[in-house]
């Protein structure tokens, strides 16, 4: 008989979303006459299509692999040069410098940030906020790694700050935040890259909601602070900036600066690690959606992304305007596309969220799948149209 992980056994049963989906399929099998006025703003997909000019490029790229002159079959695991170039120059356009042999590309930043756990020893202190994007936790608990979390609240607007009496080798953090929508400014970005060096720590800093930052003093990446780059492996997404949650996109940054010693005093490089991890487990993203990937980084594609970003943003100010009429504490929403608020009358969240479907037909996230300090907090998403979240908070106004 194999011996299996048993660190599975440490996992929760279910994963929050699915949880979610659950509960909505019992209800709507319950109440068949109410399942078709159910509004989702719960899960953080997006409803508007790929913009044309993606679109033209899958065509384009399609097309190519008709003809033997330019039919690509296996690329290279790391990404195509022409997309790993058009990522560093869209760094360069936000002032960050970043080089392009540094830039991996992948299928989702989800994968990269459970995949890099492997470059790590099961020994290692990580250092999680809570609450959380639950797959830091999940992907480090069926490790078996040792975590630790330190509190977002609401006296720190949930983003947790170095505590020089803990010690972490690992640190996860995530800005613009999921769930809670709040961003580090460079200054408290700065305050992490220091201790990180101090303590000779490896930030792992997720940064799929940057496009959604509106507010020029905020940093759209944490190699905006001088000395990242020898502490930080950074992961980006166009899941959200670009519509690709279907389409399958991301790329994470490993630069070359990250080198630490091993047990036997050798220099072991993690961007060499990774390249030779993915290299060994990966075959590359496809041809086609990095063609059309990298359509979204030149001006005309930014400009159509922007343009759908601006639409959920719209839908943000809507939730928050609610919010802020009915006196609910809220973060998030202006660069971001998450608004997490405090449940109304003290309720928990899960209680919460039976609470809005019943009575308003209205589904979020409730924020103790993402950690016990998110228990009496929710997350509505900004991701539906206009018409349905301009309903739903109609509907949440005339509830409270």
């Amino acid at each position: 008989m194999p011996r299996l992980n048993e660190n599975y056994l440490n996992v929760k049963d279910s994963y929050l979303f699915a949880e979610i989906a659950r509960r909505v399929k019992v209800y709507e099998e319950e109440h068949p006459d109410k399942s078709a006025n159910v509004i989702r703003l719960g899960i953080g997909d997006v409803t508007r299509p790929l913009t044309k000019s993606v679109i033209n490029a899958l065509h384009e790229a399609v097309d190519s692999q008709a003809v033997s002159e330019t039919f690509k079959g296996y690329g290279p695991e790391q990404g195509y040069d022409f997309v790993r170039n058009a990522i560093a120059a869209y760094y360069a356009k936000n002032g960050v410098e970043v080089d392009p042999d540094a830039v991996f590309i992948s299928d989702g930043a989800k994968s990269d940030t459970g995949n890099i756990t492997e470059l790590f020893a099961k020994d290692n202190t990580i250092l999680i906020p809570d609450p959380v994007y639950p797959v830091y936790v999940d992907t480090n608990t069926m490790d078996g790694k040792n975590i630790i979390y330190m509190n977002g609240t609401e006296e720190n607007n949930f983003l947790p700050m170095p505590d020089d009496s803990v010690k972490a080798d690992i640190i996860y953090l995530c800005s613009p935040n999921n769930p809670t929508g709040a961003c580090y400014t460079k200054d408290q970005l700065k305050a992490w890259v220091d201790y990180a060096k101090k303590n000779e720590a490896v930030i792992l800093y997720d940064s799929a909601y940057e496009a959604f930052i509106s507010e020029p003093e905020l940093p759209r990446s944490i190699y905006a602070v001088e000395g990242a780059k020898e502490c930080a492996i950074e992961f980006c997404s166009l899941s959200k900036t670009a519509g690709f949650t279907g389409t399958r996109f991301s790329y994470t940054v490993v630069p070359k600066e990250l080198v630490f010693t091993s047990s036997n005093g050798t220099k072991m490089s993690v961007h060499d690690m990774w390249n030779r991890r993915q290299s060994t487990k990966f075959n590359g993203t496809p041809y086609i959606i990095q063609y059309a990937a990298a359509k979204v980084f030149t001006d005309e594609g930014m400009a159509e992304c922007m343009e759908n970003i601006s639409y959920y943003k719209e839908n943000a100010r809507l939730i928050a305007d609610v919010l802020s009429k009915k006196g609910i504490w809220f973060t998030g929403g202006v660069n971001s596309p998450y608004i997490w608020f405090k449940c109304p009358n003290d309720m928990e969240s899960w209680e919460f969220f039976d609470y809005l479907l019943e009575n308003a037909q209205v589904v979020g996230t409730p924020g103790a799948g993402f950690g016990e300090n998110g228990k009496n907090y929710f997350r509505l998403t900004a991701f539906g149209s206009h018409e349905k979240t301009k309903e739903a908070m109609e509907r949440f106004d005339r509830l409270f």
